[in-house]
């Protein structure tokens, strides 16, 4: 389920009132019913990554900012984070990012196994509008290259990342949201932390450690971080991935492992570790090779 070590729950509560009130597990009082109304929107996350989204709408967040996420797919995540955003009658706009573009190998694997009707095209837009209808009054849709589009300027309580599938949108997401995120509130979900084609997510956040705390993880690949400090213009620097050299990404990537060692996730690392090895100056996940 969604893991927080007793460690990680104390670090979670600083900072504001409402973290006092987390549990060391906060999924134990959440009844698996309540991801009834959206089990019509197809999703490839686990049912504890489900747990967690609706729990961080339904359960943690106040409105304080607006919910970003990128990479909506078609909709899965999203109803999830919208379902417990309206049953805690939060005012706040999900803004969900996508290309929503999708092959027929996507079709096969993750759509029609689910119930999705054939289609034909490649747009997968129309789709994903029509199965969040339901939250409609509470999401907005954006399509097109996320790293081409442009942020508001509003604060973000919670951004959700499911799109860092190159160390150049790696950076260039971080460099369009991060300034944004609230310093003790906040909390950047990172999808793919864990995920061996992705060896540069946990580079990344640990090149910023300075304003990211880990508090949570849900199996299977997602860490969750709340923002402790202003991300300013030299954090962004220094948190660059692209470009960065071999050695830099492995000695980076064992100063991660060893600042997660509370949450239990060495094998997990290794496996980061071995993938960096194995590609070096690999910077897309399409091109990495399973090591």
């Amino acid at each position: 389920m969604f893991y927080f070590t007793a460690r990680y729950a104390t670090v979670f509560a600083m900072n504001d009132t409402k973290f006092s009130n987390i549990p060391v597990k906060p999924w134990r009082d959440i009844d698996a019913s309540v991801l009834a109304a959206t089990k019509t929107v197809p999703t490839m996350l686990s049912r504890q990554e489900q747990l967690l989204y609706h729990w961080i709408t339904a359960n943690w967040a106040t409105g304080a900012g607006a919910i970003v996420e990128l990479g909506c797919y078609a909709g899965g995540s999203t109803a999830r984070l919208a379902e417990g955003h309206r049953l805690a009658g939060l005012s706040s706009t999900i803004h969900a990012y996508d290309r929503f573009g999708i092959n027929q190998h996507g079709k096969d694997k993750h759509l029609y196994p689910a119930g999705v009707e054939p289609f034909e095209g490649d747009d997968l837009f129309p789709l994903a509008k029509s199965l969040l209808a339901p939250w409609s009054d509470r999401i907005k849709l954006h399509p097109g290259m996320i790293e081409d589009q442009k942020w508001s300027g509003e604060d973000i309580e919670v951004l959700v990342m499911d799109a860092s599938k190159s160390t150049r949108t790696t950076d260039r997401f971080a460099e369009m949201f991060f300034p944004y995120l609230i310093p003790g509130r906040s909390l950047v979900v990172q999808q793919d932390y864990l995920h061996w084609k992705q060896p540069w997510i946990a580079v990344q956040m640990e090149l910023m450690a300075d304003c990211f705390t880990p508090v949570g993880f849900a199996p299977n690949d997602t860490i969750v971080f709340r923002c402790d400090a202003r991300v300013g213009p030299h954090i962004l620097t220094a948190g660059k991935v692209s470009n960065l050299s071999p050695e830099t990404m492995i000695e980076t990537l064992k100063a991660a492992r060893q600042r997660l060692h509370a949450l239990e996730l060495g094998n997990k690392i290794n496996r980061l570790l071995k993938a960096a090895k194995a590609n070096p100056w690999i910077e897309r996940a399409s091109d990495m090779v399973s090591p």
